[in-house]
């Protein structure tokens, strides 16, 4: 195993760890369920929420039929993501590959475990008598945008390689 796939294969190991320590912690010792919302800082709450669907909530399906295909689909993109970081060539995207790889786990598991993917991050602002809120999300979550950002910049800063003299 090469140093470089080595990195990649950390990265989603930590992100694995991290993502399902921090639910697990949430749900069976901090108890957020039974605290309902939890104002951390005046923008941002603990609470908790069963995602069903996929990315921000979209495709709610409660059916095991719907839960076993999403999950087939990660497989299958779990398995591409897999095969593109053993063949990447970039620290950058090798890690990029690596934090989605981790967070789609983490997600995936908590859909076997539990049936729904626990989300549980909630930033807001207030502004007059309306509050703005954003998806509720977690770890994984985080990881996977992180890593899509990654593989973003990398893929441009590559262009530029190519078109230097």
């Amino acid at each position: 195993m090469t140093p470089l796939l080595r990195s990649g294969l950390l990265t989603a190991l930590a992100v694995l760890i991290l993502d399902q320590a921090s639910k697990l912690w949430l749900l069976f010792v901090f108890e957020l369920g039974r605290h309902g919302a939890v104002k951390v800082t005046p923008f941002f709450d603990l609470v908790l929420a069963w995602n069903t669907g996929i990315s921000y909530g979209w495709f709610q399906n409660d059916s095991p039929t719907g839960a076993a295909i999403l999950l087939a689909i990660k497989a299958v993109a779990v398995v591409a993501l897999a095969i593109w970081m053993a063949r990447s060539r970039t620290r950058l995207a090798t890690i990029g590959l690596g934090l989605i790889i981790g967070g789609a786990i983490g997600n995936a598991i908590d859909r076997l475990a539990y049936g729904a993917v626990v989300d549980f991050a909630l930033f807001h602002v207030q502004i007059g008598e309306k509050t703005y809120n954003w998806y509720v999300f977690n770890l994984a979550d985080v990881a996977i945008v992180v890593g899509v950002a990654a593989l973003l910049y990398d893929s441009f800063r590559g262009l530029d390689a190519v078109k230097a003299p």
